[in-house]
């Protein structure tokens, strides 16, 4: 599906925020626990080192609400102010939802909450679905969160998946632009493809629990590379924009390769690809708002750059939106 700027309320992107745990697992520790090394996950994935969850300070309903603390702290508004929360996660702490839990914590009375499950795409559709409901003038200021605690479902054993993920959530406060401002999502493309299913998956084992994630790392890399250009170069016309046009291009943080051959694809200056996975490895569904918030914070990111963001992942699902920040 795509979509264009039309005549419908304008919407504007004003705060971020993100959080992790405390607990750090580097590339050395997992050599203890693995046959791996530094040097072998490092030069295939680009990932140093990972954050992991420690207990319940670490659920995902904590972690998601301290990103949203801070992003509706960077906003200037208050829990009070919120409409909506929507929660892209895949590792509920609850299968009924967590997006309430994160409701409670935050103290947003008046806000209506649910949560999005679209893997690593999550954060990018919840972007879109946010939009919509601010658009079409329903809700004024909207949370979007990624949290994802992969952790507990990772086989420690397998050295093909444990050294690829992360904990941790990311924040992204969207809200409805004044009369006559311009809307500042410009462009977005999303596209799911149910055959690729079994290329990555947490299955349900039929034990009243879940299987350990599941991948074929090959095949989703070749996923990668071939679909995720075509959703960026989507938007980008849905926006009358070109690639050269960006200030920053933001992946998911999957595997340093992938956004290297995407660059490459491109053409365009490798300083304009973030990148931040040699800290927190893959954390599905908040890696993006996890990288744009770092950059916000570093002051890369300032008010009116253009930002394409990408996600991919599980379902098989991909899907890209261009938007000025501010």
């Amino acid at each position: 599906m795509t979509n264009t700027a039309s005549s419908l309320v304008g919407v504007r992107f004003i705060g971020s925020g993100s959080a992790v745990p405390d607990r750090v697992l580097s590339n050395y520790d997992l050599a203890q626990m693995v046959d791996t090394t530094d040097e072998w996950i490092a030069s295939r994935t680009g990932i140093k080192e990972r954050h992991i969850a420690d207990g319940e300070a670490d659920s995902v309903a904590n972690l998601a609400a301290k990103a949203g603390q801070k992003a509706i702290a960077a906003a200037g508004l208050t829990a009070s102010d919120i409409d909506l929360i929507i929660l892209a996660t895949s590792t509920s702490d609850d299968l009924f939802g967590t997006a309430g839990r994160v409701q409670k914590i935050l103290g947003a009375e008046r806000a209506v909450a649910f949560d999005l499950v679209a893997a690593c795409s999550g954060f990018v559709f919840g972007l879109v679905t946010a939009s919509q409901y601010i658009r079409s003038g329903v809700y004024k200021n909207v949370l979007l969160l990624g949290a994802d605690v992969l952790s507990r479902w990772v086989d420690w054993q397998d050295r093909r998946t444990c050294i690829l993920f992360g904990d941790g959530a990311g924040a992204l406060l969207l809200q409805a632009s004044p009369d006559h401002q311009p809307n500042n999502l410009l462009g977005f493309e999303m596209r799911s493809d149910g055959k690729g299913n079994d290329l990555l998956n947490i299955n349900y084992s039929g034990r009243s629990t879940f299987e350990p994630i599941s991948m074929n790392g090959q095949e989703v890399y070749r996923f990668a590379v071939r679909r995720v250009p075509e959703v960026i170069e989507k938007s980008l016309h849905s926006a009358n924009l070109e690639v050269h046009d960006l200030d920053w291009l933001i992946l998911h943080q999957a595997n340093q390769r992938i956004i290297d051959a995407v660059v490459n694809r491109f053409g365009i200056d490798p300083a304009k690809a973030v990148s931040n996975m040699g800290k927190y490895g893959n954390t599905s569904a908040a890696s993006i708002p996890i990288a744009l918030d770092e950059w916000v914070q570093a002051g890369k990111i300032q008010p009116n750059h253009l930002v394409a963001i990408a996600g991919f992942g599980a379902g098989l699902s991909w899907g890209s939106a261009v938007f000025r920040w501010g």
